[in-house]
């Protein structure tokens, strides 16, 4: 694992442990040269990273140095003032060019689970697939890696807090994005079940060989969980 410094071809930083070997970049996440603000405050300034294809990529930092911000422009929730971001092959930002987030095959899982709560557990999974046999056959492909296949006719006000956040990450992964970005999406619940929900999604993403990108204020987790670790402040890649 890298600590700090530029994130970009992994022989370029210092290395704890073995990483696993890739072979596909199709879904690697590369962010260059990235700068961010709202109206004239700068929120994030040359920001540059690389997230190898199937790999797990922790964001580290204090609250308030440009992390969500960094969640928010790789999702295509904010445009950028100077840079690129970019997937495989595919240009996603730049200052003059943004693909809409729908388009871009990035999933979200947020802090908050944020279920639709008239929509039973299979329905949000499914939600935004078109009906059909595929989209049934994936809600049950899906609940079975998360966990829940006797839970799908539940409604999310009947589930624990974990099992709210699997029905997320489920829902997250149903169109098979090429990157899935983790919003601290364990900060809410209590230490044990964190840390072991944690391990469980981060898991899971390495079965399905899903590129990640988790961002956290918390050192242990990020150490835990990815295979990389950038660190943030004030608005930069530290």
């Amino acid at each position: 694992r890298a600590i700090g410094g530029h994130c970009g071809n992994p022989r370029d930083v210092p290395v704890w442990g073995e990483k696993r070997e890739r072979t596909n970049d199709m879904t690697t996440l590369a962010v260059s040269h990235l700068s961010v603000s709202y109206d004239t405050t700068p929120a994030l300034h040359d920001v540059s990273l690389v997230v190898p294809s199937g790999s797990v990529v922790a964001v580290l930092g204090p609250s308030g140095c440009g992390k969500t911000t960094l969640l928010l422009a790789l999702a295509g929730l904010v445009s950028i003032d100077e840079g690129s971001i970019g997937v495989g092959s595919k240009t996603l930002s730049t200052p003059d060019h943004l693909v809409v987030p729908e388009q871009r095959g990035i999933g979200w899982v947020p802090q908050e689970p944020s279920l639709f709560p008239h929509l039973t557990v299979a329905d949000n999974i499914g939600f935004g697939m078109n009906k059909g046999r595929r989209r049934s056959e994936r809600i049950e492909q899906l609940a079975e890696l998360v966990g829940l296949s006797d839970l799908l006719e539940r409604s999310p006000g009947a589930l624990s807090g974990g099992q709210a956040q699997r029905v997320a990450l489920a829902r997250a992964l149903a169109p098979s994005p090429d990157a899935i970005l983790l919003d601290e999406p364990f900060a809410a619940l209590d230490t044990v079940l964190r840390h072991q929900l944690a391990r469980e999604v981060v898991n899971l993403l390495r079965q399905t060989d899903t590129t990640t990108v988790l961002v956290t204020h918390d050192r242990e987790e990020a150490l835990d969980l990815a295979d990389w670790v950038v660190v943030m402040d004030r608005g930069r890649v530290a």
